[in-house]
């Protein structure tokens, strides 16, 4: 990783050369990345801004936006406004749920063994961390997230200690995730870095650009090759070669993405 202080190149640099592929994906996380974070998580939506360019990006030619999150493909369509007519590519739960634009949702099929031990951690969970003002279980489709964001201080540690000692009793195969005062568990093994594969290969891209701010947007950022583009959104270290310093900040890199892919593709 390389701290966000030492860029491998100014964003400038980084732009021009996304705006300049054949083929572009723009894969971008959604919360803290194109919307600020938010003490209650549905009510997070794109920057009036970022949407802007979001929307030009995806109306170019041979260029492909999509959003890549943990949340649950059904919650990541709703904070992102998105409907059947919208040509953003969703990739959803760490990339264990996609929808396409024509085809709709793409999601693996269930097991019923893995939903009945999801439930039942879950009831778990929510039962354990009831003595904990402000943590509260968030249901996802393949397991479970654990928000500490409201919570005090001092109940944030033993509320995730003491549903990881369930998780690990009942469910040690599943895989854990950190995030910025979330714990995530789940039955799938997918991360942001198998979703970015999977659109690369599905659009043809030959340039990705990444953009994320939280540990797990580190897996994708990790897994980019050379000619590729990381964007971290935020402070400290990153596998991304340039950082910009909150999502206002993404979103006017986004603009003018737009603005340079748009010289490039239609003048």
């Amino acid at each position: 990783m390389t701290d966000q202080t030492t860029p491998v190149e100014t964003l400038p640099e980084a732009i021009d050369r996304a705006a300049k592929a054949e083929e572009l994906l723009v894969a971008l996380d959604f919360d803290g990345t194109i919307a600020l974070h938010q003490d209650v998580p549905m009510d997070a939506r794109a920057l009036p801004e970022a949407a802007a360019a979001i929307t030009v990006l995806a109306g170019l030619p041979r260029t492909t936006v999509a959003f890549v999150s943990g949340r649950s493909l059904a919650d990541l369509q709703v904070i992102a406004e998105h409907d059947d007519s919208s040509p953003v590519i969703l990739a959803a739960s760490h990339g264990a749920e996609f929808w396409y634009p024509g085809v709709g949702a793409v999601e693996p099929p269930e097991d019923d063994a893995d939903v009945a031990l999801r439930d039942h951690l879950r009831q778990e969970a929510e039962a354990f961390v009831a003595r904990f003002p402000g943590v509260w279980i968030e249901p996802k489709t393949f397991g479970f997230g654990v928000h500490t964001r409201n919570a005090r201080p001092e109940d944030a540690p033993e509320a995730d200690a003491g549903v990881d000692a369930i998780v690990a009793r009942e469910a040690p195969a599943w895989r854990r995730r950190t995030g910025k005062n979330i714990v995530e568990y789940a039955f799938r093994q997918e991360g942001k870095d198998t979703a970015v594969k999977a659109l690369r290969v599905r659009v043809h891209a030959t340039c990705v650009l990444y953009a994320g701010d939280d540990t797990t947007d580190e897996d994708a950022l990790g897994s980019l090759t050379a000619g590729d583009v990381g964007i971290h959104v935020g402070s400290g270290p990153t596998a991304a070669q340039v950082s910009v310093p909150s999502p206002q900040a993404m979103a006017a890199a986004l603009q003018a993405l737009a603005e340079a892919r748009a010289a490039v593709v239609t003048g």
